[in-house]
């Protein structure tokens, strides 16, 4: 099984759980600045709603994905609420032509003080556990 790692975030808490699953999955975690250009069976592909959209990065990360060189995407995201990003994401991607897993990750982040303190260990230890699913 072969897996990338791509996010895009403003906090770094998109970071923290890409870390996370880098560490199980054996592969780099990387920005939507690197393009993905070696095929894999699993892309996990994480990011965040701003202002109730998806951010021009990632919708350009998107518009750049060979739908040829991926299996299927696993979405996660953290946020203070849930933010629906996961309808957008899959949209995007399942416009590309890219097959979208039903599961995904979510947990909480911190913004200002709402959910201060997340991600914590014990969402990290959740986001490992989540990768070990496909690794």
């Amino acid at each position: 099984m072969t897996y990338a790692i791509r996010y895009y975030t403003r906090t770094g808490h998109t970071k923290q759980l890409a870390d996370a699953f880098s560490e199980v999955l054996g592969v780099p975690a990387e920005t939507t600045k690197t393009a993905l250009s070696e095929p894999c069976d699993i892309l996990f592909f994480g990011g965040g709603l701003y202002a109730a959209s998806l951010d021009a990065n990632i919708k350009s990360f998107i518009d750049s994905l060979n739908p040829e060189l991926i299996g299927k995407a696993v979405l996660f995201t953290s946020s203070a609420i849930n933010s629906g990003v996961y309808g957008k994401m899959r949209k995007a991607l399942e416009a590309r032509g890219i097959k979208v897993e039903d599961d995904n990750f979510y947990c909480k982040g911190a913004f200002k003080f709402i959910a201060a303190g997340h991600p914590d260990d014990e969402d990290i230890a959740a986001a490992k556990e989540f990768a070990r699913k496909y690794a």
